[in-house]
């Protein structure tokens, strides 16, 4: 039985050829459409009647959500490009293809790249450059290009109900960097992001909505995710959030995937502020392609390699933690999860609020806690009112102590004194 195959090419006589050159093969593959545009291939796809399809770089609007609905339908994709075209064969790795032939290849070349891409091969390893640093000072240009790290991506969760995810997030990345560790801070949460505020940066800036466009159309590599971020640190770049909660649509899963990846090969550690809610079943029964508006949190924890799970400690906030915690742990089964337990008093709990806090967890939840975090209200007050970090405002604090010990045991090193220079 032939496989069913459809071509998306913006040049048709191009197209033309190709297809001829299709059915000259052993009939194992037939072309059952020639789809004119990105809204006829996907409708195509979604109605099941193709298992293939070989588009062009120079098809208008194709991009990482189209190819993420063309997966979904169970769709294998071969990009096709002219021949010595570098610029159109990046454009479409950068989407994600990992299958690209040339618009001259025989018919038995297409018929085994048809065939690679329906294997499903790994995809080819990222050729772009990685890490370095870039000069002091709150600048647009980021990191310099150096040699490429594997670095790890740190997601920051925490229940509905304000437990200080944005706090330790901003605490976490600013003491790996005060570790010397090359850091990346991104706001992700499409409910609140407020990682701008905090830090007292302008978030009218490009941010991480910029570099998702990018990504979105194959035009992001690491030196444009770089050049995006904004200097707040010799070794701490951030990517701010949306400036407005209604623009959460810009953030969809499939770029988020790519900006990710990239992350890994820029610094050592990046580290994600998530929004709270996990529910994933947000779509219309009837519109499959419809955005999520919690894509950005899902996708950045179930790509992390740790995540930081925050918990504030009274008794309100330890049972909205059960709760969530719960589902956090259906999503990422594999994952491991620190739990961090923030502001920290005697007030809602009594004596000997961590013992008592942990306790609690320990037999609701069934963790215990990798850190607890004081409530240093006049410490956070004073670094909200400046727009500053506590490192700057209140570095004896015994919140940014809790944070500076965990920091230190997530990079598996030694608090250190001073600045120290990214190996």
């Amino acid at each position: 039985m032939s496989i069913p195959v459809v071509t998306a090419i913006a040049d048709t006589r191009a197209e033309a050829v190709l297809v001829a050159t299709l059915d000259k093969g052993d009939r194992s593959l037939q072309v059952v459409r020639r789809c004119v545009d990105v809204a006829d291939l996907v409708a195509t796809a979604q109605a099941g009647l193709a298992r293939a399809a070989l588009v062009s770089a120079g098809l208008r609007r194709l991009d990482r959500d189209v190819l993420a609905r063309l997966a979904g339908a169970g769709v294998a994709v071969v990009g096709v490009v002219p021949p010595d075209d570098e610029a159109a064969e990046r454009r479409l790795r950068q989407l994600g293809l990992t299958v690209v032939a040339t618009l001259d290849a025989d018919s038995a070349r297409l018929h085994a790249a048809v065939r690679e891409a329906l294997a499903g091969r790994p995809a080819v390893t990222d050729p772009w450059p990685a890490r370095g640093e870039r000069p002091a000072g709150d600048t647009a240009a980021p990191l310099d290009a150096g040699e490429p790290v594997d670095g790890r991506l740190v997601a920051v969760w925490g229940p509905t109900g304000a437990p200080s995810r944005t706090s330790v997030a901003a605490g976490v990345a600013g003491e790996l960097a005060e570790l010397g560790v090359g850091t990346l801070l991104i706001d992700a949460d499409t409910y609140g992001g407020a990682v701008a505020q905090l830090l007292g940066l302008l978030d009218e800036a490009p941010g991480l909505a910029a570099v998702a466009r990018q990504a979105n159309v194959g035009a992001l590599d690491a030196a444009g995710l770089r050049a995006a971020a904004r200097r707040v640190h010799p070794h701490l770049g951030v990517l701010t959030g949306l400036t407005r909660a209604d623009r959460w649509p810009e953030l969809g899963a499939a770029a988020l995937d790519r900006v990710w990846e990239l992350a890994r090969t820029v610094v050592p550690y990046t580290v994600v502020d998530c929004g709270f809610s996990l529910e994933e079943d947000e779509e219309l029964s009837y519109d499959t392609t419809a955005p999520r508006r919690n894509a950005a949190t899902i996708s950045a924890l179930t790509a992390a390699d740790d995540v930081v799970a925050c918990c504030a400690a009274d008794a309100l906030g330890v049972q909205r933690f059960v709760r969530g915690y719960a589902e956090l742990r259906e999503l990422v089964p594999d994952t491991r999860v620190h739990v961090v337990c923030t502001r920290v008093r005697p007030g809602p709990v009594g004596p000997r609020p961590e013992a008592q806090v942990a306790s609690a967890l320990e037999r609701y939840a069934g963790v215990r806690p990798a850190a607890m975090v004081p409530d240093d209200r006049a410490g956070y007050d004073k670094a909200l009112a400046r727009g500053r970090s506590l490192i700057d405002v209140a570095p004896r604090s015994p919140a940014r102590a809790a944070l500076r010990t965990f920091a230190a045991t997530l990079a598996r090193t030694e608090p250190v004194r001073g600045t120290l220079t990214v190996p």
